[in-house]
């Protein structure tokens, strides 16, 4: 089945749909819009993290309330620094282990930071997603506020296409990355107690990041 074409679709194994999809999508997250992006675990919806009325948006497109806050992607290592209060030895660790790729960090976020992902507790969820497109696009425009592209109950996409299906009508640009194959999630790994705990495991193994980290970790 393949994608409507009344929607603003980008095919970005074209190098020119892709260049012509990225600048479409950082115009988009500038004006405070939502767009579809491919990434190493499903595709996203994603939008200025710094935009509260494009994240209200998100969230309003997926069904969902601020009980459950948005994450956010990161197109480099160093760009953590000007978001969180500290960046701990057990942060640096994993991100030279494993970033880019399928290990997001809660850690507690800057307070002069102008931002409102949901009910986060003054914590922020970071991840540097391990795709070409996501990053040019972080590269481009900075952090974004992104969540999986599906509405609330609904698995996540792993194409183009089915986040057509999910969010028509609330997307201003989707970028096609091809099949995101596997759906995997990413691992959590909140490093703002006393030793880190994995909140969810995912493509990164429980023992992985303990041994990365080097001390006993909490599992919940």
């Amino acid at each position: 089945m393949s994608a409507p074409q009344t929607q603003p679709l980008f095919d970005c194994s074209d190098p020119t749909e892709r260049r012509r999809g990225l600048a479409a999508a950082a115009r988009a997250v500038r004006a405070g819009e939502l767009v579809v992006l491919p990434t190493d675990t499903v595709y996203g919806i994603g939008c200025d993290a710094f935009n509260g009325t494009g994240v209200r948006s998100l969230l309003a497109a997926k069904r969902r309330g601020p009980d459950m806050p948005v994450g956010v992607l990161v197109g480099s290592w160093t760009t953590i620094d000007g978001l969180v209060t500290s960046v701990p030895q057990a942060a640096r660790a994993l991100i030279e282990a494993f970033w880019p790729g399928e290990v997001s960090l809660v850690l507690e976020h800057a307070p002069s930071l102008a931002w409102d992902l949901g009910s986060t507790r003054g914590t922020v969820m970071l991840r540097m997603p391990l795709h070409p497109v996501a990053l040019e696009l972080l590269r481009e425009v900075g952090p974004m506020a992104v969540s999986s592209a599906n509405t609330s109950g609904n698995p996540p996409a792993s194409n183009v296409t089915e986040a057509i299906t999910q969010l028509a009508g609330n997307v201003a640009v989707y970028l096609d990355g091809g099949p995101s194959g596997a759906p995997v999630a990413s691992t959590i790994v909140d490093l703002t107690g006393a030793r880190p705990r994995v909140l969810r495991e995912g493509g990164v193994s429980a023992e992985q990041v303990e041994e990365v980290v080097g001390v006993e970790i909490d599992r919940s």
